[in-house]
């Protein structure tokens, strides 16, 4: 029945995704974070909270884009899912703070039903952190149900067994030297005609036109899919971060893992340009080596990549195809880039890139 469905849809379908679907705008992505920012900033809205803490103390763990899904050939996070738990049980051990920075359910493809009835392990997990007050929970364009319905608090207490607050942000907040030093997380898909519309628009997108789509398997097309429309994310999220003072921002939606405002063939270019300025022919060839290996996926190369202020990072996902997956580690004065991956059949933890915050802000 989805094949002749899809068959006499498809086009139709193709067409109107194609004629409505939002392109990005610098102005109306630079309005919203800006209004977004400031109002939880200054303590002026309900969509973001503001965590105060102590430099060398602080320790927080950012994940993205997880995408729970029915366990089905469908389900991105069936393969990252034994990642994931071991890593929450990693942080919950050693007491982090937990940090969903939205798309944590998969719900333009799946029901709420099937998503809880499939994850109920993921959930019990992350209720180990919010028993200790140390879960923020944030909402992204396909976990958009969070935000707009009525019910949303209700489904939440039936999952974590208690009041799960859902925000658009937060900011990490701490004191370097006589600086107050600002970390703004938040998904990433602000600004978005769709996903960051009005009540309607954003209820429609979620509860009709996104069911249809992932129902009739149609590419949404959107930055975690599209591989120029993550080169012109990550454009539009660096010109913004780099404009702020004493702050950096964190988001998601991509899929694609940022540190210091480069992407990993980027941060590969630049080891190159080092081991060929130092004629190092072992480093030289490791480097060349390493962008075959990816850049077939990641072909963009920002014109200013040697000389970006770090300002910008992005987690990743929680839903590689080899079960990989990445996050943002804040600890020990640190900000890290991490990846959990299986080796010898047990998830290891390993870090990708890592800098001292008090380095970071001389940068920025």
């Amino acid at each position: 029945m989805r094949k002749l469905i899809r068959w006499l849809l498809l086009k139709p379908v193709l067409w109107a995704t194609k004629k409505f679907s939002s392109k990005p705008d610098r102005t109306r992505i630079g309005q919203a974070l800006d209004k977004l920012y400031r109002d939880i900033r200054d303590q002026q809205t309900k969509k973001g909270i503001v965590l105060p803490f102590e430099l060398s103390a602080g320790k927080f763990i950012i994940f993205s884009d997880q995408h729970k899904g029915a366990r089905d050939g469908a389900d991105d996070f069936t393969l990252a899912a034994p990642n994931y738990l071991a890593a929450l049980e990693y942080y919950n051990q050693k007491d982090f703070k937990l940090i969903c920075l939205g798309d944590s359910e998969e719900l333009w493809e799946n029901t709420l039903g099937q998503v809880k009835e499939f994850n109920v392990e993921t959930f019990e997990a992350e209720k180990k952190f919010l028993a200790k007050k140390a879960f923020v929970k944030v909402l992204g364009n396909h976990d958009l149900y969070w935000g707009n319905d009525p019910f949303a608090w209700w489904q939440l207490r039936k999952i974590y067994g208690e009041d799960v607050p859902i925000y658009e942000g937060v900011i990490l907040a701490t004191t370097i030297g006589e600086k107050e030093f600002r970390i703004f997380c938040t998904h990433g898909h602000q600004g978005d005609a769709q996903s960051d519309g009005n009540w309607f628009s954003k209820f429609f997108v979620a509860r009709v036109w996104a069911p249809v789509q992932g129902y009739l398997r149609v590419n949404p097309n959107t930055p975690a899919f599209n591989n120029e429309k993550k080169t012109l994310h990550n454009e539009i999220m660096y010109e913004w971060s780099s404009k702020q003072t004493d702050a950096i921002l964190i988001t998601g939606h991509t899929h694609q893992p940022v540190f210091q405002s480069l992407t990993e063939v980027e941060r590969l270019y630049r080891k190159l340009q080092y081991a060929q300025a130092q004629k190092n022919d072992n480093a030289i060839q490791e480097s060349e080596a390493a962008i075959r290996k990816i850049e077939k996926h990641f072909t963009a190369v920002s014109i200013d990549y040697l000389t970006m202020r770090p300002s910008y990072f992005n987690s990743g996902c929680c839903c590689f195809s080899d079960g990989d997956i990445t996050g943002i580690e804040i600890d020990e004065g640190c900000i890290r880039l991490i990846k959990w991956t299986l080796a010898a059949k047990s998830p290891q933890r390993k870090v990708l890139e890592e800098m001292k915050l008090s380095a970071l802000i001389q940068l920025i």
